[in-house]
């Protein structure tokens, strides 16, 4: 009976012992690397890479050591422009250029300082491509080039805004990437294409949601100065810029000279006819003057030359490639036409000095080749263009018309 009574007791101990303890609880945390991931797999890696063998890669160039290049903004007269702004890592420089050009238009004739959106512009770009792929079935460039006379085309449409109404940078980017988007806006077009869905309405809503993902959605409405805008009116009653006021110089020799015609590069997707195409002296003549006679201008052209220095941010063109005194419209259309000249950039020259009886021009640009110097200095993002250079690699530019008016009387 006393170890029935024993046996008893033990259990309601036991059970009573049990009862006290608490359930047990689990969850999911961020796995935190280690030490097997902080000290061994590193210097694992730290090795293999440096057993690597290292492979140089070398850029022809020219020596530029002992040029005498004016390689300094304040060597020039310059024009006002907004401060330099980075493209990132898109291929955009048409717009940045050019919007930075329509800035500091909108200064000479206003005296208003305005920062404005080049992704808004860039934005409408891509949906007017996209409808010419459709109506085109599949056969227009589709890229993220264009020329510069598509941003003043596309203000006419859609109008524009300031950069602080839309950036374009979500998620906490500092900088542009738009390779994952244009990766699936080319695609999504290419399944359209294979697909035979050639249904406009839908295209266009597909490439927008891409943009608005990566990009964001512009807004259609926006405040400057407690006063609401839409892009359009933005445009007519506070930039009050007009865009039929702007045109395209140009000068190859593959078409006639003194009439308008195409620019004939894949960028101009919209095969626009409303280019000026003039000799190169007289090219060279109404750009000098322009920008003497305060006008600034959205200039394109090639920048992939051995005269091309990243580390002086000058660009001239060497003996060994031409002489000066041979540069004409023959050396400029055999280059273009063998495609060692391309429209690969876009640029706005804001300013110009003389230097030992040549002329330099001073370029705002936008890409990442001229941010290779001290961020702070007053020459980061700018470049140093002998006059040589431009008569042979820069194949056109955007102006008022003002700034050319006695080369467009020539014109029917």
């Amino acid at each position: 009976m006393k170890k029935i009574l024993l046996s008893i007791a033990v259990l309601a101990l036991t059970a009573n012992v049990f009862a006290q303890n608490k359930t047990d609880n689990a969850e999911f945390k961020a796995y935190e690397p280690g030490f097997y991931q902080n000290f061994i797999l590193k210097d694992v890696s730290h090795v293999n890479e440096s057993m690597k063998p290292k492979e140089v890669h070398k850029h022809f160039q020219m020596v530029q050591t002992g040029y005498d290049i004016p390689n300094k903004v304040n060597d020039y007269k310059r024009e006002w422009a907004n401060p330099v702004i980075s493209q990132g890592n898109a291929g955009t420089c048409w717009c940045y250029s050019t919007i930075s050009f329509l800035e500091s238009e909108i200064y000479r004739q206003t005296k208003k300082k305005v920062k404005l959106s080049e992704i808004y512009t860039v934005y409408w770009e891509y949906v007017e491509k996209a409808k010419e792929y459709v109506r085109t079935r599949g056969t227009s460039n589709f890229s993220e080039g264009s020329e510069g006379n598509a941003a003043t085309r596309g203000w006419k449409k859609y109008g524009t805004m300031p950069y602080s109404a839309y950036t374009g940078l979500i998620n906490g980017r500092k900088y542009h990437s738009h390779a994952k988007m244009f990766e699936e806006m080319m695609g999504y077009l290419k399944a359209v294409k294979k697909s035979n869905a050639w249904n406009e309405d839908e295209v266009i809503a597909t490439i927008k949601a891409i943009m608005n993902y990566h990009i964001g959605e512009p807004p259609t409405s926006f405040t400057v100065d407690g006063k609401k805008y839409t892009p359009k009116t933005y445009l007519k009653d506070y930039i009050k810029l007009n865009p039929d006021d702007y045109v395209e110089i140009l000068s190859y020799k593959q078409e006639p000279y003194w009439q308008k015609v195409e620019y004939k590069v894949p960028d101009n997707w919209w095969h626009s006819k409303e280019y000026y195409n003039i000799p190169l002296e007289d090219f060279m003549r109404v750009l000098k003057n322009a920008i003497k006679n305060g006008y600034t201008m959205s200039i394109g052209g090639d920048v992939s030359e051995a005269g091309f220095l990243r580390s002086t941010q000058a660009a001239v063109i060497p003996s060994f490639d031409i002489p000066y005194q041979y540069i004409d419209d023959n050396a400029r259309q055999f280059r273009f036409s063998n495609k060692t000249t391309t429209d690969d950039h876009g640029m706005h020259l804001v300013g110009y000095t003389e230097r030992n009886g040549m002329d330099w021009y001073l370029i705002k640009d936008s890409s990442s080749g001229s941010r290779n110097n001290d961020p702070n200095a007053p020459e980061f993002g700018y470049y140093f263009f002998r006059t040589d250079f431009v008569k042979l690699k820069m194949m056109g530019f955007t102006i008022h018309k003002d700034a050319v008016k006695d080369i467009l009387k020539k014109f029917k």
